[in-house]
């Protein structure tokens, strides 16, 4: 009876690989460093034909008989084996299902909505499975839940591709859609992003940005002092035209008698 996990305390297993003094057959069959057969030889001449050459000594075939061993550096020969099992990860791709229900009598708004999320599923390389729940008397008409399915997979060509034509279990019908050549390779997303991606005719390159802001702080620079010419060369629309004779002044109207005239001219009264 195998012991429950939460009461087991044995230490985690280790490497099973039997490697130099853990090899405990009277004899093997060894290959060498370059590969080639070395012949059938007792284990203590083989673990000094390993010794000799500062390599371990590792069971490569033990079902074998007798069994076949190779001298390799073992630290080297583990961390390849590493390095192959995660490209071999890396080079798996996971498909997620995810699943997206409709009713026969769906509103256009909500068909809307769910199309939308189907449409990033599909985006995101997942395979969508549709669901038609079909309630009572519905049943009696699949004719309109094959008609959303078919609509859908129509609209939706670009990204998804059906993988399983609708089909009625019950009260349900399922389509499949996976992600089409188009959605795996990326370009599904960038096709509404080309148009915006393109440069205005009149668009300065992009290596010439700092060129432009230092032409446009020189332009600035330029406005700011021919600002005070153009005050002055250009009068303002209230004045007068310059061969007008100016208004007097409410100080000109008022005669002015010098005080010397005033002393002068009594004398000159006394004696008339």
């Amino acid at each position: 009876m195998p012991v429950p996990r939460r009461f087991d305390r044995r230490p985690p297993e280790r490497d099973l690989t039997r490697i130099n003094e853990r090899i405990r057959v009277p004899e093997v069959r060894l290959i060498g460093d370059d590969g080639q057969q070395v012949g059938v030889l007792k284990t203590e001449d083989a673990l000094r034909y390993a010794q000799e050459r500062d390599l371990d000594l590792v069971e490569v075939a033990p079902e074998a008989r007798p069994p076949v061993c190779r001298v390799l550096d073992y630290s080297k020969y583990k961390y390849e084996q590493a390095q192959k099992v995660k490209a071999a990860k890396k080079h798996q791709q996971q498909i997620t299902v995810r699943e997206m229900k409709f009713r026969p009598k769906i509103a256009q708004h909500d068909y809307d909505v769910k199309k939308g999320r189907v449409e990033r599923f599909l985006k995101a390389k997942s395979k969508v499975k549709i669901t038609i729940m079909f309630r009572g008397r519905e049943v009696t008409h699949p004719e309109r839940g094959r008609a959303i399915l078919n609509r859908l997979a129509e609209e939706l060509a670009e990204v998804g591709v059906v993988e399983q034509h609708p089909t009625q279990d019950g009260r349900n019908m399922t389509m499949m859609l996976g992600p089409s050549k188009a959605a795996l390779a990326g370009r599904a997303d960038h096709a509404d992003a080309e148009p915006d991606a393109t440069p205005a005719p009149d668009a300065a390159p992009v290596g010439d940005v700092a060129q432009v802001a230092e032409d446009a702080e020189a332009a600035e620079a330029a406005e700011v002092a021919e600002a005070p010419t153009a005050v002055v060369d250009e009068p303002p629309a209230s004045a007068e035209p310059s061969g007008a004779p100016e208004p007097p002044s409410p100080e000109a109207e008022e005669p002015a008698v010098p005080a010397s005239v005033d002393e002068s001219a009594t004398p000159a009264a006394a004696e008339a």
